[in-house]
């Protein structure tokens, strides 16, 4: 295991963040300073600011799939009093950390976990997340060449939340792209990135002056929403639980 990917899963830490620690000589590995990209056998005692960094015993742990609605916040709470997805789930999962992220305005899955390590985990992993995307006109040449390449975008209004300090993003080349429709009024398009940036897809239409107005998330690795009816939750199955076991042995 890469040593950024065991502080994360053990730390309350990015691997970015792992990494930024590392570059800071924060970390050391049986008393020896680490450097950034060092890869861990398993017997080894990796220390941050001198405490000995204790790996998560949790063999036991709970994951839901949720189809969450539009206009649901992923958050704890919200001062503007909107609604948030611990008001639709049963109380037993008011503990649950969410991996990852959708905005109010979009639907589909969103994970649940009562694990922080597993959460993380898939959160800061390259797992493929898949999207059904609908725009208000058609999708040009100059889109497609941009989801083939990546884009760069530089103080982007369009797309991003009113709020949003963000003046720059480097957006990456989508792993796929399958046209669904294609017309001047309206297109839709399923979507499959390695990344979960904020308001990514959003963003990346805005800077074609075009505006997002259904955005669902139909998949998240090897979990799939299937019919899920919008609103409602499940547990994992075996054989996704078994998928989740063999992802967390290989990081």
């Amino acid at each position: 295991m890469r040593l950024n990917s065991y502080i994360a899963h053990h730390c309350p830490y990015s691997r970015r963040e792992a990494d930024m620690l590392i570059a800071q000589g924060r970390v050391r590995i049986d008393r020896q300073k680490a450097n950034i990209g060092m890869q861990l056998s398993g017997d080894e005692k990796v220390f941050l600011d001198g405490k000995l960094i204790k790996p998560y015993k949790d063999k036991h742990y709970t994951l839901i799939i949720y189809h969450k609605p539009k206009g649901e916040l992923v958050s704890t709470k919200d001062d503007r009093g909107r609604r948030i997805i611990y008001d639709s789930l049963e109380s037993k999962f008011h503990t649950f950390t969410t991996v990852g992220r959708l905005d109010f305005a979009s639907e589909g899955l969103l994970v649940l976990s009562d694990s922080k390590r597993v959460a993380s985990a898939l959160m800061h992993s390259d797992l493929e997340r898949e999207y059904i995307v609908k725009i208000d006109t058609h999708i040009s040449t100059q889109m497609l060449e941009a989801m083939e390449n990546g884009l760069q975008l530089q103080n982007i209004t369009q797309g991003a939340h009113p709020l949003s300090t963000l003046k720059e993003i480097s957006l990456a080349p989508f792993v796929n792209v399958q046209i669904i429709k294609n017309t001047p009024r309206f297109s839709r398009l399923k979507l499959t990135l390695k990344e979960g940036r904020n308001r990514e897809i959003r963003r990346f239409f805005g800077y074609f002056k075009a505006n997002v107005l259904d955005l669902r998330r139909i998949r998240y690795g090897f979990l799939h929403l299937n019919a899920l009816p919008v609103g409602k939750w499940r547990y994992l199955n075996k054989d996704e639980y078994k998928k989740l076991r063999a992802f967390l042995n290989n990081q």
